[in-house]
């Protein structure tokens, strides 16, 4: 008996290897760019030690084995996990139970959230446990809107032209500080562990639809959710005073030999093992009890889900700690650097190639491009979202770099960005309004919050500029211009859809003609 439970599991873990494989091929294909273009500007433009440079590069493994292990471990545990929630929220039938268990579901993962942590640190006048809880709240409460939206069948487009103006009226009554982390909430919150959980709950509950808008429908959950804590943060700047403080550099350690490395990585890891355990737990326990409660689960799927979160817990603890620990320091110095040269606009070119190729280093990225070619039966592309997402964030980037050199206010260029992307919305194929507002919260992962952050940090104190209103806001800006890229390739698809139909038209126009005339002769 043992023997054959032990061959049965043999078998599992020999089906699941090769998916690893080309997981690990996907993230390294990821990740190698941007490692190169660091490296390329640590030996021609930048003095960066070997001992940075030998952590970097270590991060960089860190990142790829990593990223590698979580998406597998998302596509074995986090996805069945929120589809079968989804399927499951709807036959509840009472509204309010159906309002407080997503409301619940939004607030606890959005706690567990470590790119919330991250965001919380380096925030000096909040405290962290006042930001962490504010934007908790606000996408509990905007996963419920979104999930009602769902069931109700709203047009998203319509309902973020509502919450988005709410947005901008109360941009202007809130201090500048709060502003730029308000944007930047929105983007940080919707990160690895929240993304793939809440764009799975989204495909279960329109797979219950199985009406001709499910698809498009399915879309737009991440959206909503990164619009709650926006709000929320924008309502405590209104309300809440804030103490007194000055954003203070993370340091950053000093590695000379091999073993400062190997160390400096070695006290690190055991933080984010920690950190990543009390972040997934909770979600190990919603599946407890939504396994108790719905029996939805066999013993293999229950064993596939198990060890989906193994490779979710070690992957993230991997990618956390190579992320912080070797790109994080890198970024600060990289900034730093770039902004003492005499050549400052070189700052905005250099920002945009590290933006194009940063976000394809995103987690989650991968992990919604597949979901929205499965979705879309192939019509969305992974490869057309990667290349779309990685030209919008290139440009948000660039604009970071300029708002920095030049101080403009982050409002002129949200405010613009978003009645652009809110107006494109009436334009294009629905699916693309979901696809595109989704993508803006998920680009704006780990990956921004502790490189390009960091980066824009070591800009803005080179150049004495203010951290708060400058710096920040790199995150908010990444998290806007995939709302229009996305949606421009929304209105070309709908042009070709247009030119393929009028010439399918054209065809069948000329062979009613032909036969008109074959009558014409026969008579």
């Amino acid at each position: 008996m043992i023997l054959k439970k032990y061959h049965r599991v043999k078998k599992f873990f020999e089906g699941v290897h090769p998916t690893l494989k080309q997981k690990t091929n996907e993230s390294l294909a990821a990740v190698l760019p941007i490692t190169i273009i660091v490296l390329a500007l640590s030996v021609f433009l930048i003095s960066l030690s070997v001992g940075l440079a030998m952590m970097f590069f270590v991060g960089a493994i860190m990142l790829i084995a990593g990223m590698g292990m979580f998406q597998l471990g998302a596509e074995m545990a986090m996805t069945p996990l929120g589809e079968g929630i989804g399927v499951q929220l709807p036959k509840a039938k009472s509204l309010p139970v159906i309002i407080g268990i997503s409301f619940l579901l939004g607030t606890i993962i959005t706690i567990a959230e470590p790119d919330l942590q991250v965001l919380a640190n380096q925030v000096p006048s909040i405290p962290n446990i006042v930001i962490i809880l504010t934007v908790a709240i606000g996408v509990g409460i905007f996963l419920a809107v979104a999930v009602l939206r769902i069931i109700k069948k709203i047009r998203l487009s319509n309902l973020l032209m509502i919450l988005y103006a709410v947005v901008i009226v109360l941009s202007f009554f809130v201090p500048q500080e709060f502003l730029a982390v308000g944007f930047d909430s929105g983007g940080v919150t919707t990160g690895p562990i929240t993304v793939p959980f809440i764009m799975a709950i989204g495909v279960g509950i329109s797979s219950v639809r199985g009406d001709k808008n499910a698809a498009s429908d399915s879309f737009g959950l991440v959206a909503l959710s990164s619009v709650g804590p926006i709000l929320a943060v924008l309502l405590l700047g209104c309300f809440y005073r804030t103490k007194e403080g000055a954003y203070a550099a993370a340091d950053i350690t000093e590695v000379n030999t091999v073993r400062d490395v190997v160390h400096a990585f070695a006290v690190e890891l055991p933080h984010y093992a920690e950190e990543v355990f009390i972040s997934v737990i909770p979600i190990v326990a919603v599946f407890v009890i939504f396994q108790i409660i719905s029996r939805r689960y066999q013993r293999r799927q229950k064993l596939r889900v198990a060890v989906g979160f193994g490779y979710t817990y070690i992957g993230l603890v991997l990618f956390l700690c190579g992320v912080n620990v070797g790109f994080a320091p890198v970024g600060t110095i990289l900034g730093n650097e770039l902004a003492g040269s005499d050549e400052k606009w070189l700052l905005i070119p250099i920002g945009s190639l590290i933006g194009y190729f940063i976000v394809k280093a995103e987690p989650a990225i991968q992990i919604l491009n597949h979901q929205i070619q499965t979705v879309t039966n192939g019509v969305v592309s992974a490869q057309a979202m990667n290349r779309c997402l990685s030209i919008g964030v290139s440009v948000s980037v660039g604009l970071a770099m300029l708002r920095i050199i030049t101080g403009i206010s982050i409002q002129w260029i949200i405010i613009p960005g978003y009645i652009i992307a809110l107006i494109m919305s009436k334009f294009v194929p629905k699916i693309f309004v979901g696809i595109a507002f989704d993508s803006g919260g998920v680009a704006s992962g780990p990956m921004t919050s502790t490189f390009l952050l960091p980066l824009c940090i070591g800009v803005c104190e080179m150049l004495g500029g203010n951290v708060m209103t400058d710096a920040f806001g790199v995150v908010a800006l990444v998290a806007l211009t995939p709302l229009i890229a996305v949606q421009i390739m929304g209105l070309a698809y709908r042009y070709r859809m247009a030119k393929i139909q009028s010439a399918v038209a054209e065809d069948v126009i000329s062979v009613a003609d032909d036969d008109d005339i074959i009558e014409i002769e026969e008579a």
